[in-house]
């Protein structure tokens, strides 16, 4: 492939060494950076991210990113966030007070419920494998990053809070979480964003990526 297939906006909060052996599986020249102008150059770009979402916020904010990222989504630039990369694509988030976001999906990230449906404690955080399955809006999955995925594959997952979308239309995907349904993968034009880590998960998770690397 061609250079700067993918850059990876590195603030010094998430697995960029493993999203970047993710992208190279497919031979993708990846390059994880802080550098503004290579950013906004480039065809393709990440936001990774795990952690809580204010230390996230405040990282980007350091080192002016969070003004680059917004400009990528001006210019046309598909996005992809991963994990709190993902959350932080939202307008705030209730995590440890209420901090703002970078408002590209409207909405709010909120705490994953700890009661379950039946009245007993549900497990925080969801840890481990869940199956995606479309949302209720009745969105397809058909020339999206989910293309080629069946309905109740399994992706990793490690979370305590999860998306709300002001917008129902913007869930993609979701997973049922005993009983609960998550926001598991979200797009809005040419931002997408996946709460689960795709490069942790397997084969299913490599199509995703592959996906992306063909927006």
């Amino acid at each position: 492939m061609a250079a700067s297939d993918i850059v990876v906006v590195d603030y010094g909060v998430g697995n960029l060494l493993s999203v970047r052996r993710g992208f190279e599986h497919f031979g993708a020249r990846v390059e994880v950076t802080a550098d503004h102008s290579t950013i906004l150059a480039a065809p393709r770009v990440v936001l990774p991210g795990v952690g809580a979402f204010a230390g996230g916020m405040k990282e980007l904010r350091r080192h002016g990113l969070d003004e680059v990222v917004r400009e990528v989504t001006v210019r046309g630039t598909p996005l992809l966030g991963i994990c709190l990369g993902m959350q932080m694509l939202f307008d705030e988030s209730e995590e440890y007070g209420r901090t703002s976001g970078l408002g590209l999906i409207p909405g709010r990230v909120i705490p994953v419920p700890a009661v379950a449906s039946d009245g007993g404690t549900r497990k925080i955080p969801h840890i481990g494998w869940n199956g995606l399955v479309p949302p209720t809006n009745g969105a397809e999955w058909g020339d999206t990053l989910l293309a080629g995925v069946v309905p109740g594959d399994a992706v990793y997952f490690v979370h305590s809070f999860m998306a709300s979308p002001a917008d129902s239309a913007d869930r993609l995907a979701d997973c049922n979480y005993d009983g609960v349904a998550i926001p598991a993968v979200v797009r809005r034009g040419n931002v997408c964003g996946c709460q689960f880590h795709p490069e942790k998960s397997g084969a299913v998770g490599l199509s995703i990526l592959g996906r992306f690397l063909s927006s």
